[in-house]
């Protein structure tokens, strides 16, 4: 794995109108590895993913990617720099079929549908599910299946970064264990993931580094053995 930073932000402020949610936020994600940004409800981590994505417009601060600038990019120019999102709650399309959803992360490719349907075949054979029920409407789906095929759609678009807005929320633990393990099994691909969750367990569980986000500040920042280990964190994130 390389310690290289893939994704650098340095000081960013951002927010919405004459609201400021971001203040001066710092952080590094290595190539290769799994990272995660923890915090209450509230605290800023979903305007922080999309300050990366392009859907907030940063006020302040940089966000520099495989050597890009993406700090006003447009979210199509992020998409195509190589950064995919999950965004909280899934947002399939209704009406759509699983294999439809799955086709639309893969909108930007221009390499052809030969290789858009062997990436296709890749997320099947990831979740087999997707493909049992590739024909039904994928907001039938369970809330765990809904998941996978939140993170099939984005995979489609063969990032180099997948960002994964809350994970767990609303699932059973089977489910999030589930989805977990296909999450190491991703990452061993070589694919490097930010994962924004409010389960602190789950985060520090699946991370190799991490930055605990309060009101909209970094709190604490490190490798997650040492997060989880820290008293101050365990009292006010783990009910420790």
């Amino acid at each position: 794995m390389s310690t290289s930073p893939l994704l650098t932000i340095q000081g960013l402020q951002a927010g919405y109108g004459d609201v400021q949610v971001l203040w001066g936020i710092d952080l590094a994600v290595a190539e290769g590895e799994i990272a995660c940004v923890v915090g209450s409800n509230g605290a800023g981590k979903t305007t922080l993913l999309r300050s990366i994505s392009g859907m907030v417009k940063a006020t302040a601060g940089t966000v520099q990617f495989a050597g890009q600038d993406l700090t006003a990019a447009s979210c199509e120019a992020v998409l195509r720099a190589g950064i995919a999102q999950v965004p909280e709650g899934r947002r399939l399309f209704r009406g759509l079929s699983v294999r439809d959803n799955l086709l639309l992360g893969a909108y930007l490719r221009e390499d052809g549908r030969a290789a858009v349907q062997r990436d296709l075949e890749h997320v099947y054979e990831q979740f087999p599910i997707l493909h049992q029920r590739q024909q039904q409407d994928a907001t039938t789906l369970s809330g765990g299946e809904q998941q996978m095929c939140a993170i099939g759609r984005a995979l489609m678009s063969r990032p180099k970064l997948l960002m994964i807005d809350e994970l767990s929320l609303g699932l059973a633990p089977r489910a999030v264990e589930k989805l977990s393990e296909s999450l190491v099994a991703i990452n061993k691909t070589g694919l490097t993931i930010l994962l924004v969750e409010q389960d602190v367990f789950t985060a520090f569980e699946l991370a190799r580094s991490g930055v605990v986000i309060e009101t909209g500040r970094v709190g604490f920042s490190g490798a997650t053995q040492d997060l989880a280990v820290d008293q101050r964190v365990r009292e006010a994130y783990m009910g420790i």
